[in-house]
């Protein structure tokens, strides 16, 4: 027989993650009729319909130290007045409902526009300033994240994964001889220009803190780096605009080949998990998988 925890470890699937919402909001006393699956990746989000609130329900019970620290770092922002996504504060944060970790958040009302890369990085650069309360303990930064668990858990043929498997010990013996020369900041962990929302009053609002930590601000910079460098899913001026709102190119750093090798290899691993829901996705990973395989190969990447 399969317990609610073992059936959790095994991911989400669309019906999985509404049978869970529904049971995580009759416990928030929220009602769940008519709510909308917004994303499914490594969360499944859900807006309510009849309360202004989203809600967020971890792939995994391995999720929930991240889960209780992205809940503490968003009432600390908050508190500063740093415009972040917020905590539905009626609501007991987390609620775990068969192993996995449910939070509830305001709803942003979006505007009619998207964030700029430009605003990304003030964004950025604002966060990197900021000085955390002792009353956090933040962890260091997560550098592969769940990526052995995704390669030894993904649908993906036994040669990938053996592939794969390579790729992460070499690189993670890359990270070992990174020198650093900045000084460890807040660091959100997953800095793409899709984690700002702009809401309908025009503010510009960071979302998603599963990832934050406290570690040097190369970890932030290297998601856009690498989106343009290495993708080139920004135009030369948006990133141009990046870098002067930040008052840094990562490309120039030395230890930028290990951070892209690092992040395309998070991304592939990200993206695998979800081959088996659509034709789409597949494609998608086949595509960046054989581009790992040959690295002087153009990435010819679609964002997922």
């Amino acid at each position: 027989m399969t317990s609610d925890v073992d059936g959790a470890r095994r991911g989400l699937t669309p019906t999985t993650a509404s049978r869970l919402m529904e049971r995580a909001c009759g416990i928030a006393g929220l009602d769940s009729r008519g709510a909308a699956l917004i994303r499914l990746g490594e969360n499944a989000l859900f807006r309510l319909a009849r309360a202004p609130v989203v809600v967020r329900i971890a792939r995994s019970p391995e999720y929930l130290p991240q889960v209780v620290n992205e809940v503490a770092v968003s009432r600390w922002l908050t508190g500063v007045g740093f415009p972040v996504a917020r905590v539905f504060e009626e609501v007991e944060q987390p609620v775990v409902v068969a192993g996995h970790p449910v939070t509830f958040w305001h709803l942003i009302t979006e505007g009619v526009r998207k964030a700029s890369y430009g605003e990304l990085g003030r964004t950025l650069k604002a966060l990197h300033a900021l000085t955390p309360p002792d009353t956090i303990r933040l962890p260091r930064f997560d550098v592969f994240g769940r990526t052995d668990l995704r390669i030894e858990r993904a649908p993906i043929p036994c040669g990938d994964r053996a592939f794969l498997r390579r790729q992460l010990r070499q690189l993670a013996d890359g990270v070992e001889a990174l020198s650093f020369n900045s000084v460890r900041t807040p660091v959100h962990g997953d800095a793409h220009v899709q984690n700002l929302m702009v809401d309908a009053d025009g503010r510009v609002i960071l979302i998603d803190f599963e990832n934050f930590c406290f570690d040097h601000p190369e970890w932030d910079l290297m998601v856009t780096a690498v989106e343009h460098h290495s993708l080139g899913w920004q135009t030369p001026a948006q990133y141009a605009d990046f870098v002067a709102a930040y008052g840094r190119d990562l490309h120039d750093w030395p230890g930028y080949r290990v951070l892209r090798g690092i992040q395309e290899l998070r991304m592939t691993t990200w993206l695998m998990q979800n081959v088996s829901e659509s034709e789409g996705a597949a494609a998608e990973y086949r595509r960046r998988i054989a581009a790992l395989r040959d690295d002087s190969a153009r990435r010819n990447w679609q964002p997922a």
